[in-house]
């Protein structure tokens, strides 16, 4: 019994969560920095990612690094919804380093994490997982990075675990996108960060 308890207890002390911040104050764009020229804008309370005349990749990163962290946020897809939610990531015009967390319409990989100009995709979620996500309503992503370490869960499903020592070792931003292509609209809420010593 005291064993399991001081197993318990090096579980907790190893993942310290600080307080809860809001990314987004639902009011304008500050803490945050526009890359490229695709659309970022408020509306109704409500962060919006939209295509531009030159459908181009956009970013919106803040402006604050974070290292080790839990991430909670909910987002709608009004169209194409090809996105993403980047981790530990630089960006230099619109070329990013660093590492997504896949937002995407059915069948392309929620959830998953791919390595921009870089190693492509490094985990994918199994298919039948894709049914966590609800196209055209609210969901949740949330993810946790600590160390070498990734997990995302969609609507309460866990999508995927990755450990990976270059996103151990990864510093940056944690930054929103929106994909080439075009014709694409999403909608974001509630941006929530816990940081983890």
């Amino acid at each position: 019994m005291k064993s399991a308890l001081t197993a318990v207890l090096i579980i907790f002390t190893s993942l310290t969560f600080g307080q809860q911040t809001d990314l987004f104050n639902g009011e304008n764009l500050e803490g945050w920095t526009v890359y490229g020229t695709e659309k970022w804008y408020v509306e109704d309370g409500l962060l919006v990612c939209e295509s531009g005349p030159d459908e181009q990749y956009g970013y919106f990163a803040t402006d604050k690094h974070y290292k080790n962290f839990e991430l909670t946020v909910d987002f709608k897809q009004l169209a194409d919804g090809n996105s993403g939610v980047f981790i530990r990531s630089t960006i230099d015009g619109t070329t990013v380093s660093g590492w997504q967390v896949e937002i995407a319409p059915p069948g392309h990989f929620t959830g998953g994490v791919y390595e921009s100009y870089g190693r492509n995709w490094l985990i994918k979620p199994t298919p039948e997982k894709d049914k966590a996500l609800k196209m055209g309503e609210w969901n949740t992503m949330k993810i946790r990075v600590n160390g070498d370490k990734i997990t995302s869960w969609l609507n309460g499903t866990e999508m995927i675990t990755l450990t990976d020592k270059i996103i151990g070792a990864g510093e940056g931003s944690i930054a929103l996108q929106i994909h080439d292509g075009g014709g694409i609209k999403v909608q974001w809420r509630n941006i929530k960060v816990t940081e983890m010593d």
